[in-house]
């Protein structure tokens, strides 16, 4: 026989030892060429307004999947050689050369590799429509997706997987060099030293973990103090993920030992000290599920609650369905009449607003609380608004939020980008240069609702109407022209008319605009997050699984002693389900508090909206899969050492 008939029989003959392998290895591909199809999907482009955005975030995001996918298949290749090693044992012993060993797994890791390719992209152009039609929707978008094979993408995968593949193949060729043959059949049995529990290092975790944590949910002012906490927050939470894992496992079986009557009721002896001689190895596995599991969630969290709240966000950024500033009677007009032609979309207000834009050297308004001003170059302005304007902007977009002024009082608007309180403003006035001297702008009362459109800086104060007309004699005010009109998220025609006329694109805001981009962009980066964060859970899940398999088929020996001597195949199911239900539950456990912190530091921004439902949607999904890879693990253990 040659040894392609020797591989070719060993496939067929040890499927079930081969189908673990070649699952994880399908997975990848079909996940990779489903994600690079859309990549290259005209149908896709041609349907977004911003199709160059698909190819760069498409783009970085693949190049993410290829390391992960390379990292899975390395590791999935580890784990099936590990289970074959008293087979190629078996071949040393009868006589067969490493180097001949060594290309019989060259052969089949070769063969396995070419029917997951040819499989895995048939499965990914099925999967590639669905996946396309979700992120169609995602979009908000109207296009007809094609089905069909896509030739840039199978030519992308087949030469990624292809490297993958050879450096897999190679590298276990070489892993037969590197065992003697009694290592070959004794591996199974090897053994790990139990970890000796360390009071100080579990203390140590536990404040590394609250330092981080502490540390990152600080509110943060500037750029450098943003780096800082970060760095220092991530190497605390990173130290402490292990350092916890390492102590506080090896602690809490101690303690569980001195509960003799809980200790030694039925299965409990056995499973916490499997739990003990396991636990050296599993500490770096833990570790890495769970902040693995940490990133993926936060990003997929943060990147909901975004997408879940892109109507608002527009609404914030844009508050009226269009907004332009005054170029002289013949071009508003023109613009008046084309907002009003508009039938499908009538208006519903219509303002004339003057706002003067201050220069800011010209005030004291570094000394105020507000954060991102301190970005501003310098000379950029302060806008300023009359108490009568805001109150009918306000009106005009269906608030009840007004105010009164007298005087020299001043109110401040809440700037979209900072979480300021009105207590930050107590005892605090603006002095601002007029003709007849510095002025001292008391601050009386503190608004929320934004009512222009976004600009940097933003920094909008409010003043009376007397005041207001003292500094439109000293500064010409800029006027600008509102407009309300009816379910404006659709009025695409109309923003592209006026933005065509518009010579400045930075003085002319459309809520589609505005709204259009952010839907794209969430959307976009929902889908991209999402996918990934797929990839990162079927990863870390196999992980777990692969190693709840390595250590089943070790422990096969001893359960079937166990069974000998009287114990019940229920009692052994029991004790298997909660030794993989910790596997599963403490990094999962820590994973989600590192997500959820992650959430809340980069949500901190979003004032006003409740990002708990977002939070709990993307959670709870989290935990649904992982629930079912722990009931899979559970079958598949219980079936490796309590057979029927």
């Amino acid at each position: 026989m040659t040894l392609f008939q020797v591989a070719r029989k060993n496939m067929a003959g040890n499927a079930k030892s081969y189908l673990l392998y070649f699952t994880s290895m399908l997975i990848s591909v079909v996940i990779y060429y489903t994600f690079v199809s859309l990549q290259y999907s005209d149908d896709i482009q041609k349907g977004m307004e911003s199709s160059q955005n698909l190819q760069t975030v498409f783009l970085a995001a693949s190049v993410v999947l290829v390391l992960f996918s390379a990292v899975f298949i390395w590791y999935s290749n580890s784990f099936f050689l590990k289970r074959r090693k008293r087979e190629v044992g078996l071949y040393s012993l009868l006589g067969m050369r490493k180097k001949t060993i060594g290309r019989l797994l060259f052969y089949e890791n070769m063969t396995i590799g070419a029917v997951v390719l040819a499989g895995g992209i048939l499965l990914g152009m099925v999967l590639s429509k669905l996946f396309a039609m979700i992120l169609v929707r995602l979009l908000g978008i109207e296009t007809a997706i094609g089905f069909g094979l896509s030739g840039p993408a199978i030519i992308n995968t087949l030469i990624v997987f292809a490297v993958i593949l050879l450096a897999t193949s190679v590298h276990g060729y070489r892993l037969i060099y590197q065992f003697q043959l009694i290592e070959l059949f004794q591996a199974e049995k090897a053994g790990e030293p139990a970890t000796r529990p360390r009071i100080w290092q579990a203390l140590a975790a536990i404040a590394l973990l609250a330092f981080g944590y502490a540390l990152a949910l600080q509110p943060i002012d500037t750029t450098e103090q943003f780096a800082r906490n970060m760095g220092l927050a991530l190497a605390g939470i990173i130290v402490g993920t292990y350092l916890l894992f390492r102590s506080t496992i090896a602690a809490a079986l101690v303690l569980y030992r001195k509960n003799k009557k809980r200790y030694y009721r039925g299965m409990n002896l056995i499973g916490a000290s499997n739990l003990s001689f396991r636990n050296r190895g599993n500490v770096r596995t833990f570790t890495l599920i769970a902040l693995l599991s940490g990133l993926a969630l936060g990003a997929f969290g943060l990147t909901y609650t975004q997408y879940y709240y892109t109507e608002r966000s527009a609404e914030t950024n844009t508050p009226f369905s269009y907004e332009f500033v005054s170029r002289g009677e013949p071009f508003d007009s023109q613009a008046r009449q084309l907002i009003e032609a508009d039938r499908e979309h009538p208006v519903l207000a219509q303002l004339t607003v003057p706002v003067v834009e201050w220069k800011s050297e010209r005030t004291n308004a570094l000394e105020l609380p507000i954060q991102y001003f301190s970005y501003a170059k310098p000379g950029t302005s302060i806008s300023f608004l009359s108490a009568s304007s805001y109150n009918r902007m306000s009106q005009a977009l269906g608030r009840e939020e007004t105010v009164q002024l007298n005087g020299d009082e001043a109110a401040s608007v809440r700037p979209m980008l900072d979480n300021q309180t009105a207590d930050q403003y107590d005892g605090l006035s603006l002095k601002v240069q007029l003709e007849g001297g510095e002025r001292t702008l008391p601050f009386v009362d503190f608004l929320k609702g934004r009512v222009l459109s976004w600009h940097f800086p933003d920094f909008y104060i409010v003043v009376s109407d007397s005041l207001f007309g003292e500094m439109t004699k000293a500064l010409a005010p800029t006027t600008y022209e509102l407009f309300r009109v009816e379910n404006p998220e659709s009025a695409k025609a109309t923003s592209e008319k006026l933005l065509g006329m518009a010579a400045d694109e930075n003085r002319f805001h459309a809520f589609y605009t505005e709204y259009r981009n952010s839907l794209e962009e969430s959307g976009l980066f929902l889908f991209i997050v999402g996918f990934l964060g797929l990839v990162f859970l079927a990863a870390t899940g196999s992980v777990i699984y692969f190693k709840q398999l390595t250590e089943a088929q070790a422990d096969r020996g001893r359960y079937e002693t166990l069974r000998k001597i009287g114990v019940s195949r229920q009692e052994i199911r029991s004790s298997i389900a909660g030794q993989t239900l910790l596997a599963f539950a403490l990094p999962l456990a820590l994973g989600v508090a590192h997500g959820y912190v992650m959430i809340r530091i980069f949500t901190a921004s979003l004032v006003g909206m409740n990002v708990t439902p977002p939070i709990l949607i993307s959670m709870g999904a989290y935990l649904v899969v992982y629930f079912v890879y722990y009931l899979i693990s559970v079958r598949s253990n219980n079936r490796i050492v309590n057979p029927a």
